[in-house]
């Protein structure tokens, strides 16, 4: 009898909709190394992909979970031998390949990074594609100059994935960082991750004047909109905006202002799509930079047969911090 697996699959007949499944070696598709996925986790756009909130999934049916780390159990390919830890984010997972909620992936070894020694395959799902990004926008503000002595840094989203990862990130690295959130409850969560002040996000949501005060000497934002709009006016001259998310809104509203007069940047951080080098760069990164205690204050776990009903809360801002799901531990 074939072996069979366990997955989260999205079909559309003729509606988006999820179910779990049991799939074949034949039905995991097609890639030269097989992984047995140990866990994945929970990402606003899994909520999205799960709940067809926004078309995610482009091909059906599809397993979703953008997402997943694992051990190599057989490689056609010479760069990854059977016991190999691995990780996967992005990459077209759960939009055109197959992702990460199921316990056996075949997968391109052009996809795969190691797994840092220092993490494991917990704390690999623990960081995610959430946490990457959030390395990735630390990077884009070394990369624009922004240096700990520089000022404040304004972390947007602040309870959420990235927003928590980055304030641990840059809370380590010695930077001041100012935690913009929506949940007034969680501003003690947010200190204890290292963030120096909490302020609502009231404060930024609204149109402003195309140039405010001066107050931030780098911005990670996860929202866009009149949230980064609001961003950029408030941003000091020579600063640097990474802008990696769309929670209020895909529009920005600003104008010109703040790069012609202040020489602000506003740079762009794409996790699905980054090259290998730079991946590989952040993941070193997150081992070396990242407090791992703090890293696992503010992970939970949530079983596979609940991410179904998952999806709707972490799309509602019900779901904090980082958030691991057990596949085949």
């Amino acid at each position: 009898m074939a072996d069979t697996y366990r997955a989260l699959v999205a079909r559309k007949d003729p509606e988006h909709r999820v179910e779990f499944a049991t799939l074949t070696d034949e039905e995991l598709g097609s890639g030269a190394v097989t992984v047995a996925v140990e866990y994945s986790t929970l990402n606003y756009k899994d909520g999205l992909a799960i709940t067809g909130a926004s078309p995610i999934v482009r091909e059906y049916p599809l397993i979703l979970g953008i997402d997943l780390a694992g051990t190599v159990v057989a490689s056609e390919d010479p760069a990854f031998a059977a016991g190999d830890r691995v990780l996967v984010n992005g990459y077209g997972l759960s939009e055109t390949r197959n992702g990460g909620y199921t316990e056996r992936a075949r997968l391109d070894p052009g996809l795969l990074v190691p797994v840092p020694g220092a993490l494991g395959t917990r704390r690999a799902m623990a960081i995610g594609t959430a946490g990457y990004t959030a390395m990735l926008c630390v990077l884009a503000l070394e990369d624009g100059g922004v240096e700990p002595g520089d000022g404040d840094v304004l972390v947007t989203g602040a309870a959420g994935g990235v927003g928590t990862v980055a304030i641990s990130l840059l809370s380590g690295l010695g930077y001041t960082v100012v935690a913009s959130t929506g949940r007034a409850a969680e501003a003690d969560f947010l200190q204890a991750l290292g963030a120096a002040e909490v302020i609502d996000r009231a404060a930024l949501a609204e149109r402003g004047k195309p140039l405010q005060r001066e107050r931030w000497a780098g911005v990670v934002d996860c929202v866009g909109s009149q949230t980064l709009a609001n961003a950029l006016a408030q941003t000091r001259y020579d600063g640097t905006v990474a802008a990696c998310g769309l929670a209020q809104g895909l529009d920005l509203p600003g104008t010109v202002m703040p790069f012609i007069l202040r020489n602000v940047r506003l740079q762009g951080v794409d996790s699905v799509q980054a090259p290998m080098a730079r991946r590989r760069i952040a993941w070193e990164r997150l081992a070396k930079d990242l407090d791992l205690d703090r890293l696992d204050a503010l992970t939970t776990e949530l079983p596979f047969n609940e991410l179904p009903a998952a999806g709707p809360r972490i799309l509602a801002g019900e779901i904090r911090g980082r958030c691991v799901i057990p596949i085949g531990a």
